[in-house]
């Protein structure tokens, strides 16, 4: 599972064998969210991660949305051309 970014306790990574949307997985040390970035960005879903984290882990998917969308299709290819 590639790590995307790692800030402010924050990891952002996919999953090898992941499904389009385009999205990624950020933890904390209290939970998980998972954030589609294209077509927008939006929280799909929240386990346990306090809001202020939720918060800014959504900042941070739209702040690197482009390059979270670039290292999705190096990583998985652009078979799926539904994005």
């Amino acid at each position: 599972m590639p790590t995307l970014f790692n800030i402010f306790g924050l990891r952002g990574f996919f999953y090898s064998e992941e499904h389009t949307p385009i999205h990624v997985h950020i933890v904390d040390g209290d939970g998980r969210v998972k954030i589609q970035v294209f077509p927008e960005v939006k929280l799909i879903s929240n386990e346990g991660m306090k809001p202020k984290n939720a918060k800014r882990a959504m900042q941070l998917a739209k702040m690197y949305k482009e390059d979270i969308i670039a290292k999705w299709y190096e990583y998985h290819g652009k078979e799926d051309q539904n994005n």
